[in-house]
């Protein structure tokens, strides 16, 4: 199965000028959500996870799944004024505006070890600042796991002290 073909391509969403890759044409096709599920974890078993730290909102959806089958927690990244409990937060930018993300404080310690998952890499500043998160909070990095990235806008540059993994790649808009 070639999962590049089950993503749609939405163009001048959210705004003019991003070609949005939409992954629920692929999570709706149930050969296709499982093989992706099935090879993202291929790719962390056997690097002792503890939480599997998933951002908003689309990073829910197989971080969530992977952390099931990792035997792991699972813990969210969330925007601004999501999450109840102490939380601290990172601002970043994105390749169309800045944005800011948290992390509940009691969420990961010292003791974790943590794969870091979104759906899609752009010029990963969000993935940048999570990680920022995470590691201040004391958490050990073991991977980051991206769906899809965006080879030609370099973001795995931004990510160069970690292992990064993807298993769909575009080097094109």
């Amino acid at each position: 199965m070639i999962l590049s073909e089950l993503i749609r391509n939405v163009p001048n969403f959210p705004v003019n000028g991003i070609q949005f890759k939409d992954i629920t044409t692929l999570l709706k096709n149930a050969v296709g959500f499982k093989t992706a599920l099935d090879l993202l974890y291929e790719k962390a078993a056997g690097k002792g996870i503890t939480k599997v730290v998933g951002i908003e909102s689309r990073g829910f959806i197989l971080g969530g799944a992977l952390a099931v089958k990792l035997n792991a927690g699972f813990v969210p990244i969330r925007k601004p004024g999501k999450l109840p409990a102490e939380k601290v937060s990172q601002e970043y930018s994105l390749e169309y505006g800045t944005d800011r993300i948290e992390i509940h404080k009691d969420s990961v310690n010292e003791d974790d070890i943590v794969l870091m998952h979104d759906d899609l890499l752009a010029t990963g500043g969000t993935m940048q600042a999570a990680c920022k998160l995470v590691e201040s909070l004391g958490g050990r990095i073991a991977q980051i796991q991206f769906l899809i990235e965006l080879d030609f806008l370099k973001g795995r540059e931004k990510l160069s002290d970690y292992h990064v993994e993807s298993l769909i790649h575009y080097n094109a808009e």
